[in-house]
């Protein structure tokens, strides 16, 4: 048992270093669409959830040393933009198996409490958008059992609507 422990904290230790990596990277080349005077404009009927209805974000690992953050739009693909409205709950998950997850908001999140969601592919997260604006966050990915390359991370962004709509 102890093992297992050593094994998920090494896991997570690992996670964090990559992701936080990756979210330096990332924002260094400033392509993200919170940079954007308006990026609530690009909030359409086809990437934001409905408050009524299900919203999720599949995690999952790819490629070399990355991972996505899928919403669960018919067209989506990984890690795309996605709206929400203050309120709304929002699922994050993995489809993959053996598959274990972390999403990091930083130090903005529009969540309660701002902490990073942890996850896997039998541990779903529910968390509801409480705080509007436009917010950056890092997915990463690991697989158990895996040797080389267990972990991956990526960046997306996701906007709450409403309010100033300002780049967190």
């Amino acid at each position: 048992m102890k093992m297992h422990r050593a094994v998920a904290v090494s896991m997570l230790l690992s996670l964090s270093m990559f992701v936080l990596d990756n979210v330096t990277t990332a924002q260094s080349k400033g392509k993200y669409i919170c940079d954007e005077p308006n990026p609530q404009s690009l909030c359409t009927a086809d990437n934001t959830c409905p408050a009524s209805g299900p919203c999720t974000v599949d995690i999952k690992r790819t490629g070399m040393n990355g991972a996505t953050a899928t919403p669960g739009f018919p067209q989506a693909k990984g890690n795309s933009l996605f709206c929400v409205k203050p309120g709304t709950t929002i699922t994050w998950q993995s489809s993959a198996r053996n598959t274990g997850f972390v999403i990091d908001f930083g130090p903005s999140s529009p969540f309660d409490p701002p902490d990073a969601i942890i996850g896997g592919a039998n541990k779903p997260v529910p968390v509801v958008a409480k705080r509007p604006g436009c917010f950056k966050y890092s997915a990463g990915a690991c697989v158990s059992g895996a040797i080389y390359g267990m972990c991956g991370s990526g960046a997306a962004e996701a906007i709450v609507i409403g309010g100033a709509g300002g780049s967190n």
